[in-house]
Order: structure tokens, then sequence, then C-alpha cells
């Protein structure tokens, strides 16, 4: 699962995962570590299913709760304007994410 998310960051693809409530279309953005190891995966959702009610926004998810990823092979211009690199909330550290200068 892991590889499939670094991939599409580095080839800027939309990737669908089943997250509850449902499937979701996202951008990745940045792929990393929570401050107790587990991996995370920040990334802007831009259609499908959504807890928050909120079907296009910014979501942090974490990988011990994906059912399965997949990369449409749909590409993404690049960062959105409020993505914000060395993400926060990965404070284990990140190990893959998009630059601004991209």
């Amino acid at each position: 699962m892991s590889v499939t998310i670094r991939e599409a960051i580095r080839n800027r693809h939309r990737l669908e995962v089943d997250y509850w409530p449902g499937r979701r279309i996202i951008e990745p953005h940045a792929y990393g570590y929570g401050s107790d190891g587990q991996e995370l995966l920040r990334a802007f959702q831009v259609d499908g299913a959504s807890a928050s009610g909120e079907h296009q926004n910014w979501k942090l998810l974490r990988l011990d709760r994906m059912g399965h990823v997949i990369d449409t092979g749909v590409p993404f211009d690049g960062p959105r304007p409020q993505y914000k690199q060395d993400d926060t909330a990965m404070k284990g550290g990140i190990v893959e994410q998009l630059a601004h200068s991209d």
C-alpha cells in the first residue's frame, strides 16, 4: 500500500481509497509517520464519501484504516495552493511529499 502511495505522489496521480464511510478519490500530497508511529497520508479529497460531509477538502488519513488503495492513473497538476510542505502532523517523519517548486 505504501509503495502505491509513494509512487502516486511522485507521479502526481489520483488515488482511489476505501476509507470509512466509503470510497474516496484523493490527490496525495505527503506520506509519513505520526508521533505514535502510525502511517499517515495528507491528501486533498476531490470526490467520494466523507464522514465530515466535506467531500472536497484536505484530509489526514491513517493507512491502518484504509481498505484498498488504487492508483487511478489520472494525473493532477501538483500541489494545491493551500498545501503546507513539511506537514507538522507527521512528527515521526515524512517519507514522500510534493514540493512547491515542482
